[in-house]
């Protein structure tokens, strides 16, 4: 972590000068310039006060910033080709998420794992073709193209396709199980 570029980010976040700063934390402009061009490193008390001076506090300040993706094209996505199905995660690494969206492409006579039991919600789009949504007891729900599905993980359940037209469904899984 370059923590003078951090602290830097954080005084312009906060609209303040590096001679406010400097009054705020009884130090040095020259001194801070340096930290934030990381010529100097402060000691672990003058980094307290200085984010302390920015509104934070060192376990915020540590925290591991990682840079966001937001947008997934096909290159990032996660392939699992099986006899009759393929699972794409479309978020790569949704582990580390609160949801796993899939998108889930069945063939006929193709079916997804049975997905057992847990603690969380599940929602389905089906995108084209037909499913069957078997969920737990004999219970089986046809689903269509354009319509969904929401249910609890309380119960074992599968998706089959039991169609010609190959069966395109968005999965979301919260939390991750997939």
């Amino acid at each position: 972590m370059e923590i003078g570029k951090k602290i830097k980010q954080l005084r312009t976040q906060n609209g303040l000068t590096l001679d406010e700063l400097a009054s705020r934390t009884e130090l040095s402009k020259g001194f801070l310039s340096q930290l934030e061009n990381d010529i100097a490193s402060p000691s672990i008390a003058t980094l307290q006060d200085i984010v302390e001076a920015l509104g934070t506090d060192l376990s915020l300040f540590f925290r591991a910033d990682r840079d966001e993706q937001i947008v997934f094209s096909d290159e990032d996505y996660f392939v699992d080709v099986r006899e009759n199905s393929t699972i794409r995660w479309i978020v790569p690494n949704a582990q580390k998420n609160e949801m796993e969206p899939i998108l889930l492409e069945l063939e006929k006579d193709g079916r997804s794992n049975e997905i057992l039991p847990h603690e969380g919600e599940e929602f389905g789009f089906v995108l084209a073709g037909k499913i069957v949504l078997d969920y737990g007891d004999g219970n089986s729900i046809s689903v269509a193209k354009g319509e969904t599905f929401y249910i609890k993980g309380s119960r074992a359940h599968t998706l089959v396709n039991e169609h010609v037209q190959t069966a395109r469904v968005i999965w979301v899984c919260t939390p991750p199980i997939f």
